[in-house]
């Protein structure tokens, strides 16, 4: 009952070109992709293809393998891939490590990228930098955490700063928040 290209789940996307595989045009491509946890196959074949600038939603039941393919992606020793490729920015990661993968990604770009997809507008760095100290402050956050590679390091404590960074940067109207 995992994730499977044709599965129950749903992968909607504002923008899909099936016909375009090209690997250097995407931010991500996942080819064939077959994952067990442990000893249970849960992701089956998926295929997905994200291109830049593009928002996907995964919807589905519990259990058909949403926060495994997330897990999978992310590098989450647990979930094993048997089967299938992952590319990100035209690299393939199918097996680089966690930290390998989050080293991609500093904190404070993951979160200037968020603020300029929200608002549709290229922020200038100076003034970027300029607000995000001034959260870090409210937060009591070392500013050297802003080039830290993402959660790469972190405590769980830090960690939770982190989010409510985003928050602070992003300014959502609702959010909802996981333990994890």
């Amino acid at each position: 009952k995992g994730l499977q290209s044709e599965a129950k789940t749903e992968i909607l996307t504002s923008k899909q070109n099936k016909e375009d595989i090209n690997m250097g045009k995407n931010l991500l491509t996942v080819k064939d992709l077959t994952v067990n946890v442990e000893e249970k196959e849960i992701l089956h074949g998926v295929n997905l293809t994200i291109g830049k600038g593009e928002t996907h939603v995964l919807l589905g039941p519990n259990g058909t393998g949403k926060s495994t393919l997330g897990n999978t992606l992310l590098g989450n020793p647990k979930y094993n891939v048997t089967r299938g490729e992952i590319w990100f920015q035209g690299k393939n990661i199918t097996e680089e490590p966690v930290n390998e993968r989050a080293k991609m990604v500093t904190l404070s770009s993951f979160i200037r990228s968020a603020v300029e997809l929200k608002t549709g507008k290229r922020m200038r760095l100076f003034e970027f930098r300029k607000e995000l100290e001034k959260a870090m402050e409210v937060l009591q956050m070392d500013p050297s955490y802003a080039d830290r590679d993402l959660n790469v390091g972190f405590s769980g404590g830090e960690k939770k700063k982190a989010e409510i960074l985003q928050l602070l940067m992003l300014e959502p109207s609702l959010a909802i928040l996981d333990e994890t």
